[in-house]
């Protein structure tokens, strides 16, 4: 712990959400921002946003020599994700770090044996995890009996800006693997199931990535309970807006769905502020009577009043600190990011492959 028993934290990646996680830790009590860092204008940018008081550096390595920060924020592309954690929790910082871990299976978990030799806090970025009405969400799931079914989606129809960010991500990692990881992670926490098979398909619909990825794609999860899960992604401007937020669970007691009317609308497809967005959940019984008709009307449960995306990211960085000052033991929760991970790999192998992969 620093002076003034604020931990000094190192803001790396300023572009969307490394913005957000950097407001967060300028409005938190217990955090001191000691320096921003990346490669282009974005830093300047986030730090006049910021009042202008922030140290800024161009190379990570050299910020992290320099400011000797308690923690260090990594919102990069996932490329960087493996070298950038290792160097600050070697330099014996806590970390906190954007999903995916890493661009690889292998390199996810290098970082997880660092964590656990190290002894510091590996935090990821997994923001449903921190969203009240989708703990709300996979509790209701939970209560709908075995075998679940999950439909979830979110196709994402980007342009300007937002068609950059995906093709510089499409460079490390397709739509299912760098989004999937957070619907793979809901299904798993829905289940608490041994997931033991998946198989995908996915389509390149542009020349504009590149060679060998693909900007649309669709797992399916076969789960040790029965339990089956779908999820698909896709990146681009020529991606459908119709049915692309699709938040749906049904199991033998009934079902449970995200309405989204407003987040889900026309336009909103690459917005970040509505992919969090949940509005309403719809919870049907499958109870009926002699004469087969319900007997139950379906609830609504009115959830207008959620966070907004910098509210999540605010619970993000609280639960960091709470991690860190309270010595909270993280190893579920740096193996449920290293399994979705190797889940979404898997799905990946089986797009490139066409055969269906058994997960061991």
């Amino acid at each position: 712990m620093s002076s003034k028993n604020k931990l000094r934290v190192l803001v790396v990646g300023c572009g969307n959400m490394g913005a957000s996680h950097a407001m967060s830790f300028h409005t938190h009590e217990g955090f001191e921002i000691c320096g921003l860092v990346s490669t282009g204008e974005s830093k300047e940018k986030l730090n006049q946003d910021l009042g202008g008081q922030y140290d800024l550096f161009s190379d990570y390595m050299e910020a992290l020599a320099s400011t000797k920060p308690d923690a260090v924020c990594i919102s990069t592309y996932p490329d960087t994700h493996e070298a950038y954690s290792i160097a600050a929790l070697e330099a014996g910082c806590h970390v906190f770090l954007e999903k995916p871990i890493a661009d690889s299976l292998a390199g996810a978990e290098r970082v997880a044996e660092v964590v656990r030799k190290t002894g510091k806090k590996l935090v990821v970025g997994y923001i449903l995890r921190h969203h009240p009405s989708w703990i709300k969400f996979i509790d209701i799931a939970k209560e709908l009996g075995k075998p679940l079914v999950m439909r979830m989606n979110l196709n994402q129809q980007s342009h300007g800006y937002m068609w950059d960010v995906h093709r510089n991500l499409m460079k490390s990692l397709s739509p299912i693997v760098d989004c999937g990881v957070h619907y793979i992670d809901v299904m798993c926490q829905m289940t608490r199931s041994k997931p033991i098979r998946v198989a995908a398909i996915g389509a390149r619909l542009t020349d504009d990535i590149p060679a060998g990825n693909y900007n649309y794609g669709q797992l399916q999860i076969h789960f040790e309970d029965g339990s089956v899960g779908w999820y698909e992604a896709g990146w681009g401007p020529m991606i459908s807006q119709t049915a692309y937020f699709v938040k749906d669970v049904f199991g033998p007691k009934g079902s449970v769905s995200i309405v989204a009317k407003d987040a889900g609308g026309e336009g909103k497809s690459d917005s970040v502020e509505s992919h969090t967005k949940t509005e309403s959940l719809r919870v049907h019984k499958s109870n009926i009577d002699a004469q087969n008709e319900f007997t139950q009307e379906d609830e609504w449960i009115n959830l207008l009043d959620e966070p907004d995306h910098q509210g999540l990211c605010d619970r993000e960085q609280a639960y960091f600190y709470d991690a860190i000052t309270q010595n909270w033991d993280l190893t579920d929760h740096v193996a449920d990011a290293v399994n979705s991970l190797k889940i979404a790999f898997a799905c990946d192998e089986s797009v490139k492959t066409g055969k269906m992969i058994e997960l061991n």
